[in-house]
C-alpha cells in the first residue's frame, strides 16, 4: 500500500529506449501535499467527488476512495507516512551512491573561463 497500483509508464525522450515508472502516493490522488490537516483531506476528497460526480474512471475513482479512507484514519496514516519516509530515505540513499559512483569514475575540470571575462578582469585590476 506505499506506493499505489495505479501506475503509468512512460518514456523521458524518445532518443532513449529506457522507460521511467511514477509511483503515485495518496496525497498525490487527492491533490494534497504530504502533511495536509483532516480537515484539508475531506474538503479535497469532497471536491474531487465533485468535479468526477459519476463520470470519473473506475479505477481513478477507487483509488481516490482509498486514498482518503487511509488518509482520514488517523493510524493508518501514521502508519503510511512512516512508510513513505521509509521510502524516501532509501531513494535518498540510492541516488547519493549512484552519484557517489560516477564522481569516483571520471575527473572534474574547472570550467574554462571566458576570454571577454578575463579582459574585463584584467581591466578592472588594472
Amino acid at each position: 500500500m506505499l506506493l499505489n497500483r495505479w501506475q503509468r509508464t512512460f518514456k523521458p525522450e524518445p532518443k532513449r529506449n529506457q522507460e521511467s515508472t511514477v509511483f503515485y502516493t495518496h496525497y498525490d490522488y487527492l491533490e494534497l501535499p504530504p502533511g495536509a490537516s483532516t480537515t484539508r483531506i475531506e474538503a479535497a476528497y469532497q471536491t474531487l467527488k465533485q468535479r468526477l460526480n459519476g463520470h470519473g474512471d473506475e479505477m481513478m475513482v477507487r483509488l481516490i476512495h482509498e486514498a482518503y479512507a487511509v488518509l482520514s484514519d488517523p493510524e493508518q496514516r501514521h502508519v503510511y507516512d512512516s512508510s513513505l519516509q521509509q521510502a524516501a530515505a532509501e531513494a535518498d540513499a540510492e541516488l547519493k551512491a549512484c552519484l557517489d559512483e560516477r564522481l569516483g569514475m571520471r575527473s572534474r575540470y574547472v570550467q574554462d573561463v571566458p576570454a571577454p571575462l578575463v579582459a574585463a578582469i584584467r581591466a578592472w585590476a588594472a
